[in-house]
């Protein structure tokens, strides 16, 4: 053996490089899911230093909020996909009859029916794609938050195929807070980054156990049974609520939509249950806080649709009652009201002497006053003979009857 080979054997392992940010991978989900769990992280840890906590930044209830603040700040953000998602199911219910005629008419020409649903879709203003867009955005933050927790324990060993040197960065995370996640425990033996099948110990430097993480097998089924039950019952409300909702809606679900609604119910929450065996425990807390959001937002979304359907019921009612009511057409000319509708006023007797209540020089006068007053209305008025009503459009007549007066001097 040489002396060169001798010299390769005995000196030290290089320490890990650090790979840096590659466009070629998922890096563009990793560092900003990192980035949104930091900034939650030095938040909960400045606050518990301000209440006194020994270790802020260490403290596990920290690390355990940083999760489920990365959680409803991801949810908040995908608010109004989610609410397109549910107009456009909605859409998808009213327009199902349409759908089911569309298929039995056209069921031996399936281009012909590919045709019409799409122009039905279009019409109708519904975008099939709309409903899977808020799942199609959470998967990669499941996935993101996933490789980050997993990836403390890689960084906290010195890194892919490391075998125990010193610990790296985490994406955001400095190695400062790998070596505070690794020190964060929950009731004094629950590791964040543990799962329930890990080995309680292992001789195998490739193999991860609950003693290198300092936990024990006792404290994690004390704290990760709990966590899996309670997720397993958030998925089970949030999905009861959504199937809730479809039964209000007055949509009846039939044959593979009601074999779905089976599933969500009964055999994801199961699956929960089943998988969160294998999941680390600060993703055991994600899953609880996803759904439990969930369960509060579809409160809040149902809420803001009835409002809005509230609202659109309200202008159609407006725009029915409108019709009922008789509108001149555009350039018709206004009806004249007919001679006999027009309103007579009754004259009262005048003296001669212009007293209105019959008394004048005497009796008599008073009495041929009176007489004269009725014998001899003014025109447009009542006499006892019957009515005196002008013709439409005459010229009023002068008191006197229709004789012309002569100008005084000419004959």
């Amino acid at each position: 053996m040489s002396v060169s080979t001798l010299s390769l054997l005995a000196a030290p392992a290089a320490e890990p490089k650090d790979p840096g940010f590659s466009l070629w991978s998922l890096d563009f989900i990793y560092y900003p899911v990192s980035g949104i769990m930091w900034v939650w992280h030095k938040i909960f840890g400045f606050l518990f230093g301000v209440f006194g906590a020994e270790n802020p930044y260490s403290n596990a209830w920290a690390w355990v909020l940083s999760v489920m603040f990365l959680v409803f700040t991801l949810r908040v953000i995908m608010f109004k996909p989610f609410m397109k998602q549910m107009d456009s199911q909605l859409k998808m219910q009213a327009i199902q009859p349409e759908m089911k005629r569309l298929r039995e008419k056209y069921k031996d020409d399936r281009q012909r029916l590919t045709e019409e649903m799409m122009k039905l879709n279009k019409e109708a203003g519904v975008n099939p794609l709309a409903s899977c867009l808020p799942a199609l955005l959470q998967a990669p933050a499941f996935i993101g938050l996933f490789h980050v927790l997993r990836n403390f324990i890689t960084a906290y060993n010195g890194g892919p195929g490391a075998n125990g040197g010193p610990p790296i960065h985490n994406y955001f995370f400095p190695v400062s807070d790998v070596n505070s996640f690794h020190d964060a425990l929950l009731f004094g033996g629950a590791s964040l980054s543990a799962h329930l099948t890990m080995p309680a110990t292992s001789t195998d430097p490739l193999v991860t156990s609950l003693a290198d993480l300092g936990s024990t097998r006792e404290t994690m089924l004390w704290v990760g049974i709990p966590l899996m039950i309670l997720a397993a019952v958030a998925t089970h409300l949030s999905s009861r609520k959504s199937i809730a909702r479809q039964a209000q809606t007055g949509t009846a679900a039939t044959g593979q939509m009601a074999i779905m609604q089976k599933l969500m119910l009964y055999v994801f929450p199961a699956g929960v249950l089943f998988i969160g065996a294998f999941y680390p425990l600060a993703l055991l807390f994600y899953w609880l806080a996803n759904n439990f959001w969930t369960f509060g937002q579809l409160a809040v979304a149902h809420r803001i649709q009835d409002r809005k359907h509230a609202e659109e019921a309200q202008v159609v009612e407006a725009a029915k009652e409108s019709t009922t009511f008789s509108t001149p057409k555009p350039g018709a000319k206004p009806q004249k009201s007919k001679p006999s509708q027009r309103s007579v006023i009754q004259p009262s007797p005048v003296d001669r002497d212009g007293s209105a209540d019959g008394s004048g020089e005497s009796g008599s006068a008073g009495s041929a006053g009176s007489t004269a007053a009725s014998e001899d209305p003014p025109p447009g008025m009542i006499s006892d003979n019957g009515p005196r009503t002008p013709r439409p459009g005459a010229k009023p007549s002068r008191p006197g009857g229709n004789a012309r007066k002569r100008k005084p001097g000419r004959r």
